[in-house]
């Protein structure tokens, strides 16, 4: 398989996307560990397994299904990518960041991250969503960033701006469809690190006095590519857990799976809040 793509690349999974379909999708949205179901509420559904397209990267992750649903969602023609790549499943940056790619190519200028995430800042409740403020790049500060090497000129600038990575209208358009929802929302800053393992009790104290607040593996890396193609971002983190500092428990990702269960149908409640005062 291709770790690195062209635009032709691109455009090649792209035309086989448009060639499926019958709308235009202006939305994007990738869901996270055990959010899957949110992917059910598309009417007029068309599914693409990865593995129909080229070159296309195949997720390896419980609970990942693997599929593109593209249909309407709350009256907004969407495309959801129901699984997503992770860099710790031994992928490239340009294969985990492909996706985000093939959605400019698209057309698609708002995209929708969704993750599961570790609560580190103590106040946050396990089960409710939180909006992303912020990010800490640790992954890309430590080497692979996923706009290292040759510039694409066609997506943007080779030294891009990252001080609002999170669209700051569509952050605050999140806060008040939830207060209307009444859903508990809390935000912050989310830290992406290279994984599978979970993290230290050293980790998670030196993590909180960076000033984080959720921490997962995954979502950073497609904020930047994002950002770089002139997209606007909203991210959400579920927060499915509590971090132990001090080691006084154990983290497992059957844990993650259970309380996803439990978030899902509040992020599925926000996300069509959020589509429908788009």
């Amino acid at each position: 398989m291709k770790t690195k793509y062209t635009i032709e690349d691109m455009d090649r999974i792209a035309d086989e996307i448009r060639s499926r379909i019958a709308i235009k999708p202006e939305i994007g949205l990738i869901l996270g560990s055990g959010l899957g179901q949110l992917s059910e509420s598309i009417q007029d559904p068309t599914v693409i397994p990865y593995h129909d397209l080229p070159g296309w990267p195949l997720s390896t992750v419980e609970g990942h299904a693997g599929e593109l649903v593209i249909g309407k969602l709350e009256g907004k023609d969407v495309l959801v990518m129901n699984g997503r790549i992770h860099f710790y499943e031994g992928y490239e940056m340009s294969q985990v960041t492909l996706p985000i790619r093939v959605m400019q190519r698209l057309g698609i200028e708002i995209v929708i991250v969704t993750n599961a995430a570790g609560g580190i800042n103590q106040d946050f409740t396990p089960g409710n969503p939180m909006v992303i403020t912020d990010h800490l790049n640790l992954l890309g500060m430590a080497g692979p960033n996923p706009l290292r090497g040759p510039n694409l000129e066609e997506f943007g600038t080779r030294f891009p701006d990252m001080s609002q990575a999170y669209d700051r209208k569509l952050v605050d358009l999140t806060r008040k469809v939830a207060k209307e929802l009444d859903i508990t929302l809390h935000e912050g800053i989310y830290v992406c690190l290279a994984g599978p393992t979970f993290e230290t009790p050293a980790d998670l104290r030196f993590l909180l006095n960076a000033g984080v607040d959720a921490v997962g593996m995954s979502t950073v890396p497609e904020v930047i590519v994002a950002n770089h193609g002139g997209q606007r971002v909203l991210g959400i983190s579920g927060i499915t857990n509590k971090s132990f500092l001090y080691g006084e428990g154990e983290t497992t990702h059957v844990e993650v799976m259970e309380t996803g269960k439990i978030l899902a149908p509040k992020m599925m409640e926000l996300i069509k809040g959020v589509l429908r005062s788009l």
